[in-house]
């Protein structure tokens, strides 16, 4: 079993930046066997979570078209962390951020709910025009 603990959220401007951090806990072998696949979600009010992005076994990162080129995934290994860098942030990019982690490869293209087993607890995120 892992946990996950989102923080970073808040308040920008539009074109502003943000940094999330999502830090995994538990024994040792059980995040390391549960952090194979990581994520992060979005969801706006009214509207389902979408997945954003994802790294896969360390290496292998996947990038949803509205955030491509914008959003930088990346993970320290050592401290078990995960981190959403968001540059260029557009009102519509407002919402509940949550960090997710997988167990196994994907199953499908693209980054999916049904991926991932372990979820946090979300962070709001504001951009205001």
């Amino acid at each position: 079993q892992v946990q996950l603990m989102e923080s970073g959220g808040g308040s920008v401007q539009a074109g502003g930046s943000l940094r999330l951090s999502c830090a995994a806990s538990g024994d040792s072998a059980s995040t390391y066997a549960s952090t194979y696949l990581m994520g992060w979600f979005r969801q706006a009010a009214g509207k389902e979570r979408e997945g954003l992005a994802a790294i896969e076994e360390e290496r292998h990162i996947t990038y949803v078209d509205s955030v491509k080129g914008r959003f930088t995934i990346s993970k320290d290994i050592a401290k078990d962390i995960l981190y959403l860098q968001m540059n260029d942030l557009k009102p519509e990019d407002t919402g509940t951020y949550y960090c997710a982690s997988g167990k196994s490869p994907r199953l499908r293209v693209g980054v999916n709910a049904v991926d991932f087993q372990y979820w946090g607890q979300g962070v709001q995120v504001t951009v205001s025009s």
